[in-house]
Order: structure tokens, then sequence, then C-alpha cells
């Protein structure tokens, strides 16, 4: 039982070896280009012709994004059976695995935050500008 059972660690060690190339990507991208790209989408400009523009702009972002996102949760998805496995030898390589996992959900978690209030602003900036037009062209029938 006991040589069983270190195989299946080992398997599992040379398992996350294979994956953690794909998991060293995801982050480095994160960590390099997602979670800058998300910190310019902090401050919204306050016209609606700014913020479309970033929508626009935050719509290509969130399809590469989006496919980071879906790339390290396959890659973790992957290693669900470290759950099973408390051995000390396999310890280290959950707490990385941990590690990715904190750091993609945070990420994804911060995507998502960002696509909702970017299209908010934009259905608010819409609707106060429906409502100005109509000030205006209520003041223009009341001058005439």
């Amino acid at each position: 039982m006991l040589s069983n059972q270190r195989i299946q660690e080992l398997e599992l060690v040379m398992d996350f070896e294979k994956v953690e190339e794909c998991f060293k990507e995801v982050s480095s991208w994160i960590e390099n280009v997602g979670r800058k790209r998300l910190k310019e989408t902090i401050n919204l400009d306050d016209s609606l012709e700014v913020l479309l523009q970033t929508q626009k702009q935050f719509r290509e972002f969130d399809l590469v994004a989006s496919e980071y996102c879906r790339r390290g949760q396959e890659a973790l998805k992957k290693m669900d059976r470290w759950e099973d496995f408390s051995s000390v030898d396999v310890h280290s390589y959950r707490v990385k695995l941990q590690t990715y996992r904190d750091q993609l959900e945070e990420f994804c978690t911060q995507l998502d935050e960002n696509r909702h209030r970017i299209s908010e602003m934009v259905r608010l900036y819409e609707f106060f500008d429906k409502v100005r037009q109509g000030v205006c062209c209520m003041e223009e029938g009341v001058k005439s």
C-alpha cells in the first residue's frame, strides 16, 4: 500500500511539473500584463465618448484575459487530485498550487468586477446623456 501511494505521489509530481509550465505562463501574464491593464481601468473618464472607447479597449483585453483565466483554471482542474494527498513530500507542491489558485482567482474576480463596473458606468452615462438631451429639448420647447 505504501509503495502504491508513493508511486501515485511521484506520478502527481511528474504531472505537476508538466502543468507548471502553463501555471508559470499564466502567472507571468497576470503579473506583467493583466494587473497593469486592470489598473488602467480604475479611473474612468467623465465623458460618454471616452468611456465607450475605454469599454471597447477593455473588451479586447477581456478576451485575452479570459482566455488566460480559462487556461489557468483548466490547469488547476488537472491538479484536483492533489487534494487527496497529505504527504510531506507533496506539501511544497500543494503550496505552489494554492499560490497559483489564489492568484488566478483574485485576477479573474477583478476582471469580472471591472467588466461589470465599466458596463454599468456606460449604461449610467448613456442614461444621463438621454436625460440631458430631453432636458435640452424641453428647454427649447419652453423658449419657443
